[in-house]
């Protein structure tokens, strides 16, 4: 198999286990509350990160790393994984996984406003605000769109998308040097811990049922440490901008999950918004400068 056709079979296996991601929460949180989903997400993610890091990064170098880079860690962790992820979680308890999907592609769109207000190294102007622009549009006619019911659960969406940029643009700007395994490992983990208290607080008193389980198998294993590794292999060899394509490919892919395993429908509205949206990436993010930020850590969803 060719250079290309690895990298592109990579990226289309990140695609597909990110986008399976929604569908997966939208199974678990039926039976679990949200911070037990994490709990156990985290917890499975963490412990497999942790066997595989240092045979890829080395055992010393993973936790000198570890030790020199505490601080940023522990902020990064809470506001590109924990927060988020709660989130996400939550807010797909009372909307559909597609329509979660899509309103996380709005991601690089909030990287490139925050970035124009406080990271003046990746700041983006002209064409670019045009795109950022558009993909608001996009976002306020999904929200716009819900029944009063599940305008929280959109606008908890957004806040986790808002919570990745911010988290992306902190990990590009304090841990650019950090090998990204480490970064993964060292985030997640704690978030893990951070999950701790309230995810046992709120646990089941009866064992959930099989498609729980898997649910949360799936999440953490395939769907977290292993679509990370991936991702960032693809950013080793392929580069940065290339790996960022996964970007447009998530969205249609969970919708199409949501449709045939949860029996999901979308109207003109949801299907105009991620044209929006993906239009608003698109023209949004296309420096390079943005890019090299957010191969650092990527959304985590």
């Amino acid at each position: 198999m060719g250079v290309s056709r690895r990298y592109a079979l990579m990226l289309a296996t990140v695609a597909l286990l990110w986008g399976s991601s929604f569908l997966f929460i939208k199974v678990a949180v039926r039976e679990l509350e949200p911070a037990t989903l994490i709990l156990g997400r985290l917890g499975l993610g963490a412990l497999t990160l942790a066997a595989i890091v240092p045979l890829v990064v080395g055992g010393r170098r993973t936790l000198a790393e570890l030790r020199q880079n505490l601080r940023w860690l522990l902020v990064v962790a809470f506001v590109n994984v924990a927060l988020p992820f709660w989130l996400l979680s939550w807010g797909e308890t009372r909307i559909d996984s597609g329509l979660a999907s899509i309103l996380q592609a709005a991601v690089p769109i909030f990287n490139a406003v925050i970035s124009f207000g406080f990271f003046r190294e990746v700041r983006v102007t002209g064409l670019r605000l045009l795109g950022v622009g558009i993909g608001f549009v996009g976002v306020a006619l999904l929200v716009g769109a819900q029944t009063n019911g599940k305008v929280l659960g959109a606008l908890a969406v957004v806040g986790m998308a808002l919570c990745y940029a911010v988290g992306q643009l902190l990990a590009g700007r304090h841990l650019a040097r950090v090998p990204p395994p480490v970064v993964a490992l060292g985030t997640i983990a704690i978030a893990a811990i951070a999950a701790l208290p309230l995810g046992i607080a709120q646990a089941p008193h009866d064992v959930p049922g099989w498609k729980t389980i898997g649910s949360v198998v799936a999440l953490a294993v395939p769907g977290t440490a292993l679509a990370f590794l991936l991702f960032y292999a693809i950013i080793a060899g392929a580069g940065a901008a290339y790996a960022s394509l996964v970007t447009y490919l998530v969205p249609p892919i969970a919708l199409a999950y949501g449709a045939i395993f949860l029996g999901e429908r979308f109207g003109a509205a949801a299907l105009g918004g991620l044209a929006l949206i993906l239009c608003g990436v698109a023209l949004g993010t296309g420096a390079r400068r943005l890019v090299r930020f957010r191969r650092r850590l990527p959304s985590q969803v």
